[in-house]
């Protein structure tokens, strides 16, 4: 028996093992193929809309080419008037050749194999002509009345078309209305002020509305409104396609309509969820101080209920009911919470800045809450503006910081539609970088997307892993909301303290937001939570935050424990409860499972109490990671955010003494050892570090010396076509020419050199080096970009002896051509790109009859930027030998 048992235990461990090395294999198989799904996309805007089928199928076949997996189209303002002459007509929205063009489209994606998504709507927020005043977005305004002394009636002002007076106050007290335009009043001796409430219309238009597609926003907390725009807009939109071609899904941009505070029945929906009268309370939602703040907090809850209900769960249930999905932006106004993302089938996020507050990790928070396998994020809005000035650097500089919040699935902003015969680089967006291949280093963008398809696509192995949570206090920002700004996220990003986010980071731990709705669902499942200096919180979950403390959980408060539930409704009984469980959970502060500390202390005591996922030597502002949990190990994506090298070291929990680095770059592999693991990261690198067991071992990643083989900074044959003038030698922008200071397209360098055998031993790796970058001063920036100056101009391929060599497009600024040389004569060529600045700096577009046609519908952004950059090869190139 004993023998059979020893078998037993040795077949099921082999087998297990078996399974581990396949595992294994299989994820590095994924790294090396990463599934089409996890490509990045494409927002791809169609203005005017002046589309035809032919440049249509062009550029989703240049889409394809750079190593996009789909597209979504999303329908905007013209930027020409109607031009027969020259084939530029504007296509109403909505309109029959509008949807043919939409079929179309889907048709030849389908062909190519490529995802589409379809913006359920022009422009943002939703709305347009179909939408009667009745059913636009609504507020609740105060009107200051004066009463002069002796004055026996208070006249009430004109309402117009959609609003309506639905109280008045004088002297703190409602006044009963009648369908008089006069209110009856005990005169006084002195002048006095009335205050009359009028739900009314926020007048607020579609921005950025496709021809055709102008017209009111809609009430997103009415049922009617939503229902209408589905049946005039989503049904419409769907009715373009078959069920083979339908789209993946249908999109909704972030909730930006300003102002919007009320809905016709929200007097009945909040007597019906909170108990009572809200029209006796509406003075409180415009004072000033803490005296308003429940019935602030109530009607901000009520609002935040109906968005749930009457706009993100039909929206969500219309698509599934038509065979597409819901990818939504669930933030912004009026307020949706971070728990409303579970309600739709893909989150999005926007939003680089990793190290505070932002709507990128409100989406991936909920994701990881909700078991969303796929969140997705709006990635290079802002990037380096004016559109045409970002750089494929750029563009890594800023998705990177999306990765490290957990973000697994770009949605790049974006892709200017264009037609061919308008003059380069064509259209473009007014606020957004633009990457289509009418940019001049586009030839550059399949190695840029192929990075980003391996990572994300890893991201999305195994489970997010993350040890700490961090409470959002939406109970405080319900209570000072105000009719002005309804937004749970936004006021978030005042109640912070300075640096919390920070402390978490530079602890060595990565978190995940948390709010009541998500721990009274079981959603707290870390190993510490944060409450940062709260007031108010759901009594509720403070209960469910009780028994987790109990039962092993660890409490850090930076600041002080709550003290109030929130709202009217609760009253004094909520007020009591939310006191007691504070009451008990300090007497866990003995257990040492709760700490109190000041804000500023977080950090330390963080690190105190719980082991960091990541110690670095010392700790750096610019390293970030986020941590995977696979089946059989871990999975670290680290980077670089800053524009200085890194060099540290190390200790990574769940190192198994089988780290591997993993190059998205190159899509190379080397060992990383265990224990202390030493880092080298230039400005702006990224890796992965994978801790799994069953791979074949792989050489051990080291640090190279790098010595000089060749001198080759002089002799090249320069040529670029079209250009008035001859491109200096390397080491000199050729916008230092004035013939050539507007030259934007690509420059060729060529030249010759000889090597000798000896040069190439077989332990000899041989690198272009296009020299250093220079930091630049290391600032916030409204508009992100790479803060370095290049040696390389944008962009370069390389080819060696015939065979292409590679793309040069990041630090460190050199390419391994080992294997492409030989003994004796070597060719090399370099093609070098820059982007489309230099060009339109000389001629920045009119639009002029555009905006006496169509109306002032944009604002070109950063104009007063245009000054041609700097192009070609700045630094001298050499070949150099990489020796340990």
């Amino acid at each position: 028996m004993k023998r059979i048992t020893i078998f037993l235990v040795s077949f099921f461990c082999s087998v297990c093992a078996a399974q581990e090395r396949g595992d294994s294999a299989l994820l590095w198989q994924r790294f090396q193929q990463p599934p089409a799904d996890a490509r990045p996309m494409m927002r791809w805007w169609w203005f005017g809309p002046a589309v035809v089928h032919e440049e249509l199928d062009r550029e989703i076949a240049a889409m394809k080419a750079g190593g996009f997996g789909g597209f979504e189209v999303q329908p905007v303002y013209a930027l020409s008037t109607d031009d027969p002459s020259n084939g530029i007509v504007n296509t109403p929205y909505l309109s029959d050749p509008f949807l043919a063009a939409l079929r179309h489209t889907s048709e030849t994606a389908r062909a190519a194999g490529m995802r589409m998504d379809v913006t359920l709507g022009s422009g943002w927020p939703f709305g347009g002509p179909h939408v009667p005043i009745t059913e636009a977005a609504a507020e609740i305004r105060r009107m200051e009345l004066p009463v002069p002394a002796g004055a026996a009636t208070i006249g009430l002002p004109f309402m117009e078309a959609g609003e309506r007076a639905v109280a008045l106050f004088l002297d703190a007290t409602r006044l009963p209305l009648t369908k008089e335009s006069t209110v009856e009043v005990r005169p006084a001796s002195q002048e006095r002020k009335a205050y009359l409430f009028v739900a009314g219309r926020t007048g607020q238009q579609v921005k950025r509305a496709a021809v055709g597609a102008e017209g009111f926003v809609i009430d997103h907390i009415s049922r009617a409104a939503v229902a209408n725009h589905l049946t005039a807009v989503g049904d419409r939109l769907l009715g373009a396609f078959d069920a083979a071609t339908k789209p993946y899904a249908m999109f909704s941009d972030s909730l930006e309509s300003y102002g919007a505070s009320w809905t016709d029945d929200l007097p009945q929906e909040f007597e019906r969820r909170r108990g009572y009268d809200l029209l006796d309370h509406l003075p409180a939602l415009f004072t000033e101080g803490s005296d308003g703040a429940p019935v602030r907090f109530d009607w901000a809850r009520t609002l935040s209920e109906l968005v749930d209900e009457r706009y993100l769960k039909p929206i969500n249930a219309w698509a599934n009911q038509r065979g597409t999905r819901f990818r939504a932006q669930v933030y912004g106004l009026p307020p949706p919470t971070l728990s409303s993302n579970a309600l739709v089938d893909l989150p999005e996020g926007e939003g680089a800045d990793w190290r505070r507050f932002n709507s990128t990790r409100w989406a991936t928070s909920a994701a990881h809450l909700y078991e969303r396998g796929v969140v997705s994020s709006e990635t290079w809005t802002w990037l380096h503006s004016p559109s045409w000035a970002a750089t494929p650097l750029d563009m890594k500089v800023e998705v990177d910081r999306h990765f490290l919040q957990g973000v697994n699935q770009i949605i790049g902003h974006g892709w200017p539609y264009s037609p061919p015969q308008v003059a380069e680089p064509g259209w473009a967006f007014y606020a957004a970088a633009a990457f289509n291949d009418r940019n001049p280093w586009y030839p550059v963008m399949p190695a840029v997307t192929r990075y980003v398809h391996r990572v994300s696509a890893m991201l999305r192995e195994g489970k997010p892993d993350s040890a700490v949570a961090i409470y959002l206090p939406t109970e405080d920002a319900f209570a000072d909301m105000r009719p002005a700004r309804a937004s749970v996220n936004e006021e978030m990003r005042q109640r912070f303290q300075p640096n919390l986010i920070g402390q978490v980071l530079d602890a060595g731990h990565t978190f995940d937001f948390i709010d009541a709705s998500a721990i009274a669902a079981g959603k707290l499942t870390h190993r510490l939570l944060i409450l940062p200096g709260l007031t108010r919180i759901d009594p509720a979950a403070f209960e469910r935050i009780a028994a987790w403390v109990h039962s092993g959980g660890q409490v850090i408060v930076a600041g002080g424990l709550p003290s109030s539930a929130g709202g009217l409704m609760d009253g004094a009984a909520g007020a009591q409860r939310v006191q007691q469980i504070s009451r008990q959970l300090l007497e866990a502060e003995s257990k040492q499972r709760i700490r109190v500390v000041a804000p500023e202390s977080l950090g330390a005591t963080l690190r105190s109490v719980l082991e960091p996922t990541v110690a670095l030597t010392a700790s750096d502002p610019a390293f970030g990671f986020i941590r995977r949990r696979l089946d059989n190990g871990y999975l670290y994506f680290i980077a670089n955010t800053g524009q200085r090298p890194i060099s540290t070291q190390a200790r990574f929990a769940g190192d198994n003494g089988r780290g591997e680095w993993w190059d998205a770059v190159t899509g190379e592999r080397r060992s990383a050892g265990s224990g202390n693991i030493a880092i080298h990261l230039a400005p702006y690198e990224s890796k992965l570090l994978v801790f799994v067991e069953g791979l074949d071992q792989v050489e051990r990643a080291a640090e190279h010396r790098l010595s000089p083989v060749l001198d080759l900074s002089k002799g090249w044959r320069v040529q670029a076509k079209g250009a008035a003038a001859t491109p200096p030698q390397p080491g000199v922008s050729w916008a230092d020419d004035p013939k050539l200071k507007h030259y934007s397209g690509s420059v060729t360098y060529q030249r010759s050199f000889a090597l000798k055998q000896s040069d190439l031993g077989s332990e000899t790796r041989l690198l272009l080096d296009f020299g250093t970058d220079t930091p630049l001063p290391d600032i916030r920036q409204d508009r992100p970009r790479a803060l370095v100056e290049a040696p390389v101009r944008d962009a370069a391929l390389v080819r060696v002896n015939g065979k292409e060599a590679g793309a040069v497009w990041m630090p460190p600024w050199r390419l391994d051509v080992t294997s492409l040389l030989r003994p004796g004569k070597n060719e090399i060529e370099v093609v070098v790109m820059n982007t489309a600045i230099n060009a339109l700096s000389a001629r920045p577009p009119s639009k002029r009859l555009l905006e006496l046609r169509y109306g002032a519908r944009f604002k070109e952004e950063d104009w007063d930027k245009l000054q041609p950059p700097p192009s070609g090869l700045l630094r001298p190139v050499t070949l150099v030998r990489a020796a340990q």
